[in-house]
């Protein structure tokens, strides 16, 4: 009889095992959902903060940029000897501002692509645990 209850002891039933796998798979989920809402929580909060600086920075900037420019054009007016001169001025300046603002978006891009926008400490963890689930179905095997 002892041998008998220890046998039903260490064979535990298969209905039991699947429950025990359910519960460690939705504790394992909750975990990782988790860890993924407060990184992108974290995300979120950093986002409040820049987007109103990043417009007021944009209405200060465009502000500059325009009195920048016209005080270009009148520069180059003044030696510019022609009945066009303010054509060939804003021509100029054009041209000068097309070729810094293609420059600019050249870099923005690149660093756009360099940047990665997903939450990179929840994708390594999971990473992790796949390597851990392979080599723990390797074991079972």
């Amino acid at each position: 009889m002892n041998a008998h209850a220890e046998m039903n002891h260490s064979t535990r039933s298969l209905a039991s095992i699947a429950a025990e796998l359910k519960q460690e798979t939705a504790e394992f989920i909750e975990t990782r959902i988790a860890m993924l809402m407060s990184e992108m929580r974290e995300k979120v909060t950093h986002l409040k903060l820049a987007a109103p600086l990043g417009a007021l920075g944009i209405v200060l900037l465009a502000t500059a940029y325009l009195l920048v420019t016209l005080s270009l054009v009148a520069l180059a007016a003044v030696f510019i000897k022609s009945d066009y001169r303010w054509f060939f001025a804003f021509l100029g300046a054009g041209i000068l501002w097309g070729i810094l603002g293609a420059i600019s978006v050249y870099i923005a891009k690149r660093e756009f692509e360099s940047s990665k926008l997903l939450p990179q400490k929840t994708i390594e963890v999971l990473k992790g645990d796949k390597v851990w689930l392979q080599e723990e179905a390797r074991n079972q095997v």
